[in-house]
């Protein structure tokens, strides 16, 4: 399979996009390693084991580098060196406008959207250097382009991974390690799903594949850019977004013009 003899590490896989790439790849033969703040994270990697999967989980705060340096250290000591890394997790409820964004919320999520990044990257980065083999998929978001109404801590950290992506590739590309940004547009996760109708039926109306994305299309690109076939895509920005990007309505927009 894909993934075979493979160990792969996905954060913020409790749910959503993160849950739908873990099962994807533990499906494809790859031995998964599960992180996530909520403690919900051990029940998906028990059902991955119940299903047959080799499986691990740990509940952690990546943004704080001793707690994710060790989590590396103790998954590649039970499953062996990390070969590929996805950068799930992140925060996407700190909403107000810029002015009345309160530093505490502006700095968490710096911490948890990019810093967290860094950190698992600095992490495993140099173990897959060894070897001479890596992929690292950081997922970004439609507002790195375009930016989220009310949401300036997230959009800002989306468009930030442009450049960590870009320079983990710069440095070590020669070291046989890719590093990618996939840029989800609404995908149709529980969050999603929750958001009043109103809004969700404008997004889909502005979408010219006229839907919402499915956590398992996101969950196979992913899939696909931890594999051998995707060794030449590097520092690459792929939007997965129904055409989304290509109207002018940004998804701030709609929110904003929903409104009462």
């Amino acid at each position: 399979m894909r993934h075979d003899n493979k160990t792969v590490l996905i954060t913020g896989a409790a749910s959503g996009i993160g849950r739908a790439c873990a099962v994807r790849i533990a499906e494809e033969g790859a031995r998964v390693a599960l992180l996530d703040i909520r403690p919900s994270v051990e029940a998906v990697a028990q059902a991955l084991r119940e299903g047959g999967s080799i499986c691990e989980s740990a509940v952690l705060d990546i943004a704080d580098p001793e707690q994710t340096m060790r989590a590396v250290e103790q998954i590649s000591r039970t499953l062996g060196p990390i070969d590929c890394l996805v950068n799930n997790a992140g925060i996407v409820d700190n909403i107000a406008p810029l002015a009345r964004m309160k530093f505490d919320a502006w700095q968490r999520e710096i911490g948890v959207n990019l810093t967290g990044p860094f950190n698992m990257i600095r992490a495993a980065v140099g173990s897959m250097a060894e070897r001479g083999w890596g992929r690292i998929v950081n997922m970004s978001s439609a507002a790195a382009r375009g930016g989220l109404f009310r949401q300036v801590g997230y959009a800002a950290t989306k468009s930030a991974l442009f450049g960590l992506t870009y320079n983990v590739a710069l440095e070590y590309g020669r070291k046989g390690i890719t590093c990618n940004m996939v840029l989800p547009g609404l995908i149709g996760t529980q969050n999603v799903l929750a958001m009043p109708q109103p809004i969700i039926d404008t997004a889909i109306a502005a979408t010219p594949s006229r839907r919402l994305g499915k956590p398992e299309e996101v969950a196979a690109l992913v899939s696909f850019l931890c594999s051998e076939e995707a060794g030449f895509i590097n520092a690459a920005e792929i939007d997965i977004d129904g055409g989304m990007r290509l109207n002018t309505l940004a998804l701030g927009s709609i929110k904003e013009n929903q409104r009462p």
